[in-house]
């Protein structure tokens, strides 16, 4: 299985993902780490063909690790999946591979989001700020594929165990 992790930055998408991740036996790809461990620094760029280029080593790392194990959950994290084509081609990707997909769009309150992205110095996004955060929430395009929706203002076990027979 296939699922897509939707929503702004420091909505909750990669701690969600590695948690059910390690609850259901599953892998999460992350796109930030595979964009960081593919370029060197002064080649990491933050624009759309490179995170289309690592999306695409995504998918194919994820048919690759499905082809070995069909039963195997894979997370797809590091993208906020805010553009139709970039949810419709993960989908396409989960239908030519054959395997079933979920899409899982993380939300919670503007506060929660703005103090996560202060108190977070590590991440390997060197772009992922509140300005980002601004500028994705005004220009993201609603996800009209079947989703779930889940508040990561919840204590974060009560969101994997809401979302753990929805990822199986």
């Amino acid at each position: 299985m296939l699922v897509v992790m939707a929503g702004l930055p420091a909505t909750g998408k990669s701690t969600l993902a590695r948690a059910l991740a390690a609850r259901l036996g599953g892998v999460t790809l992350d796109k930030d780490l595979i964009r960081a461990a593919l370029f060197p620094t002064e080649d990491v760029e933050y624009t759309v063909a490179q995170d289309d280029f690592c999306m695409e080593v995504m998918l194919g790392t994820a048919e690759y690790l499905l082809r070995k194990d069909p039963t195997r959950v894979i997370f797809l994290d590091g993208r906020t999946f805010s553009r139709r084509y970039q949810v419709e081609r993960a989908v396409a990707a989960a239908e030519r591979m054959g395997t079933p997909w979920r899409i899982v769009e993380c939300v919670c309150a503007e506060e929660t989001a703005r103090r996560r992205l202060e108190q977070d110095r590590h991440h390997p996004a060197a772009n992922r700020n509140w300005e980002l955060y601004q500028r994705l929430r005004d220009s993201f395009e609603p996800i009209e594929r079947p989703k779930i929706v889940i508040s990561t203002d919840a204590v974060l076990a009560e969101c994997v165990a809401a979302l753990e027979k929805g990822c199986r």
